[in-house]
């Protein structure tokens, strides 16, 4: 397949193609790569306009109108929501003179959540499709490719195409056939089983936890997670990434694959959480609250994520970026990648030393988390 004559095509917008063409390619299994996430993020106006982030989805078509390999892409004109840090970068290609920005992200936005980022019918196609990530940045003047939060089965093809990869750290819980979060807790040593015990004991007090699905989860819901949203956002980044509309196609469209779990005194939300779910994953994307309540942010984020995930048969809870707490609470290292296309041979050169220390490194880092993880030595 790879010696076939394939024409890549850069489309304005995933909206583009039809839902059941994009999601032949991008399957089930990962809600974030889906043509109702991301269109989501498009029609809310999350991403295109001002936000920096331009949809350039790269595609190869099959016959009749469906597709037979897709990239989800946006050119950006700077490195915010992305969890991949590349800052530093950036300040030494500008300090040498040239211009980092705009640079191309094979990413989902704003979500640093592992899955596929080559969605393809024929893993063949992935050399053409990279090859073509590499002609739009130099056709159009951009730095780099940038690759990130690839699912480990597909790091072998951006291997082969010679981008560079890099490693980090994120934290995770797995299920090992769990029956309840007792169960659970039985796994760990006593002291941690009793810490837990008192953090959901603190947390609770006073407080109802619903959890909600799909069409369950109506504007005034909405609305309260809109607050807290806006909060968590002003204090760690300065501006929330989405917009109000957002939340709303996102549970129109994804349906049950939406969790939302808000906390009440009363009938009042304090806090909520948002999830999304999918195939054998609970994925925790954001939290907030308007009230400084101790333990309500472990308990929502962390503690009601593995209630769930035990509840749906799930085997994993993905909770986000860094988070060095979610260790002591079950969760436990895990090693992400990304791959990196730079052409500049220079630069290239200066960067793939760099990823290389900073690879054993993190393989160090890894070892000494897992040996502090709360579980009882057998």
């Amino acid at each position: 397949m790879s010696a076939i004559e394939v024409t890549v095509r850069v489309g304005g917008r995933v909206g583009e193609f039809s839902a059941a063409a994009w999601d032949a390619v991008a399957g089930g299994a990962n809600p974030f790569v889906s043509h109702a996430f991301l269109t989501a993020l498009e029609d809310s106006g999350s991403v295109g306009g001002r936000s920096g982030w331009t949809p350039a989805p790269l595609v190869i078509e099959g016959g009749a109108g469906q597709l037979a390999a897709a990239l989800p892409a946006y050119v950006k004109a700077h490195s915010q929501g992305e969890y991949v840090f590349d800052h530093s970068w950036a300040d030494a290609w500008q300090r040498a003179g040239g211009d980092y920005y705009p640079k191309l992200q094979i990413a989902v936005p704003f979500t640093p959540a592992t899955g596929p980022r080559l969605l393809l019918g024929d893993p063949a196609l992935a050399a053409p499709l990279l090859r073509a990530a590499e002609q739009l940045c130099a056709q159009n003047g951009l730095s780099s490719a940038h690759a990130t939060f690839i699912e480990p089965a597909q790091v072998p093809l951006f291997e082969a195409a010679g981008w560079l990869m890099r490693a980090d750290i994120q934290f995770h819980w797995h299920n090992r056939g769990y029956a309840s979060f007792d169960d659970f807790l039985g796994a760990l040593s006593s002291r941690k089983r009793k810490d837990l015990r008192k953090e959901r004991a603190a947390a609770q007090a006073g407080v109802t936890i619903r959890h909600l699905r799909g069409r369950e989860i109506g504007s005034r819901e909405w609305d309260a997670f809109w607050r807290f949203y806006q909060d968590t956002g002003a204090r760690k980044w300065g501006q929330p990434y989405l917009t109000r509309s957002a939340f709303d196609l996102f549970a129109e469209r994804l349906g049950d694959r939406v969790l939302l779990m808000l906390a009440y005194i009363g009938d009042e939300p304090i806090a909520g959480a948002l999830n999304f779910i999918g195939a054998d994953t609970l994925y925790g994307r954001y939290w907030g609250a308007l009230v400084d309540r101790p333990f309500l942010h472990f308990e929502l984020c962390y503690y009601q994520a593995i209630d769930a995930a035990i509840a749906l048969g799930l085997a994993r809870v993905e909770a986000g970026a860094q988070g060095g707490h979610k260790l002591a609470r079950g969760y436990e290292p895990v090693q992400t990648w990304s791959a990196h296309y730079i052409a500049h041979p220079g630069f290239r050169e200066a960067v793939g030393d760099f990823l290389e220390r900073e690879r054993a490194g993190v393989a160090n880092d890894r070892v000494l988390l897992g040996e502090r993880a709360p579980f009882r030595k057998i």
